[in-house]
């Protein structure tokens, strides 16, 4: 029976609509200073550790027979600790990715609403209509959601496009020669947040009915095509952009998208970057939101059907709403600690604790165990405790 099923292509849609979000925009001006090649390597090097992960996930998760969720995985190989820890990170990592979502998604919304009706929209109307709209598809389940994403993928692929064929016609190759490896730790955090779909790994294995094989197809090509985009969008805007504008966009918070804009000087490169960041927002708040559902209903020990979804829908959704609409700025504050820290921690270190406990402390005999062994879980642990490190260095 051929593993790429529709299933398993929806998946691997929903793993790069998680990864490949709005703050995509922003990669090439944090990693531009370091310099195209030595942002390269550490895409690299952050994909594997992350897809490594993502891989220790599945093993923890192929021991429980039923649907499961990070809690259940922390709790039974963690213990209480472990439980407490998951809750907290989780809720607070994926509440402000969602606030985040929702107040670029009602922007959005207001701008596009006010031309059409020749009216001005007040941001936070629109954020509720954001919210309501997509809302209604994770309310419907996983499969509406798959099917919703792969049309708004469609849409994310044609953006995209449209804005590397304008930008591969200007790309400078001399620009690549340029490189200064002492920034070559400060984007580490966002680039491994970039890999950060780990939360939708028991959703996955669930939506594909615990088949780990399609499970392992569907995280290693949904990941592996998140890197290509990543790479690609990398070589025209580091391509196209001398380091003194992506320095300067730096310093002003500019992203790449306007700083390309001003350099190409074509609005068709402007419609088509608010196309794709329209679709990386409305993708990855389909995921996430869908994935804080069964979070909570693992959580709270339901079971997420039609008779739970909109009590489930509200938790995940109401809170996110509420802050988006009155105190966004709030919470974009705390993003680079939710992604340095939080993120850091749910999807790096735990899955190498929750794996080398169940394997070596409680001999527990998972129906897949991910390569590498000791040695390997050593050096993912050393590679995310120094993300902590560098982030803590930050915050100091």
């Amino acid at each position: 029976m051929s593993l790429l099923t529709g299933r398993t292509i929806g998946g691997m849609f929903l793993v790069t609509g998680s990864c490949v979000g709005a703050g995509m925009l922003a990669l090439p001006i944090l990693t531009g200073l370091a310099g195209f090649y030595p942002s390269f390597t550490f895409f690299i090097i952050s994909w594997v550790f992350m897809t490594f992960t993502a891989l220790l996930m599945i093993e923890v998760n192929s021991i429980f027979t039923q649907r499961t969720n990070i809690v259940s995985m922390a709790s039974a190989t963690l213990g209480p600790f472990g439980r407490f820890l998951s809750w907290s990170l989780y809720l607070f990592l994926f509440y402000t990715l969602l606030v985040a979502y929702i107040a670029a998604g009602g922007n959005i919304f207001s701008s596009f609403l006010s031309q059409l009706l020749h009216r001005e929209i007040p941001q936070y109307w629109a954020s509720i209509i954001f919210v309501s709209l997509f809302g209604i598809i994770i309310y419907l389940g996983t499969k509406p959601v798959d099917i919703w994403n792969r049309v708004l993928i469609a849409g994310l692929v044609l953006s995209y496009s449209g804005m590397i064929f304008l930008g591969f016609r200007k790309v400078d190759t001399t620009y690549f020669q340029y490189s200064n490896w002492k920034y070559v730790f400060a984007p580490l955090p966002v680039l491994v947040v970039s890999f950060g779909f780990h939360n939708m790994i028991p959703s996955l294995i669930s939506y594909l009915q615990h088949d780990i094989r399609k499970a392992k197809i569907t995280i290693l090509g949904g990941s592996f095509l998140s890197l290509l985009i990543y790479i690609i969008w990398e070589v025209v805007i580091l391509g196209v952009l001398p380091i003194d504008v992506i320095a300067r966009s730096y310093q002003n918070g500019t992203e790449a998208s306007q700083a390309i804009s001003e350099i190409l000087g074509t609005s068709w490169f402007t419609g088509y970057a608010n196309a794709f960041a329209f679709f990386a927002i409305v993708t990855s708040f389909l995921a996430q939101g869908l994935c804080l559902t069964h979070f909570l209903a693992d959580g709270f020990k339901l079971h997420p059907e039609k008779k739970h979804n909109l009590a489930l829908c509200i938790l995940t959704l109401a809170p996110p709403l509420f802050f988006g609409v009155l105190y966004p700025t709030v919470f974009f504050k705390a993003l680079s600690f939710a992604g340095g820290i939080c993120a850091v921690i749910l999807f790096g270190i735990m899955p190498v604790l929750m794996v080398a406990i169940s394997r070596y402390r409680k001999n527990i005999k998972a129906s897949y165990q991910a390569f590498g062994g000791k040695i390997a879980l050593v050096l993912a642990l050393l590679f995310f405790l120094l993300i902590i490190f560098i982030e803590g260095i930050k915050l100091w």
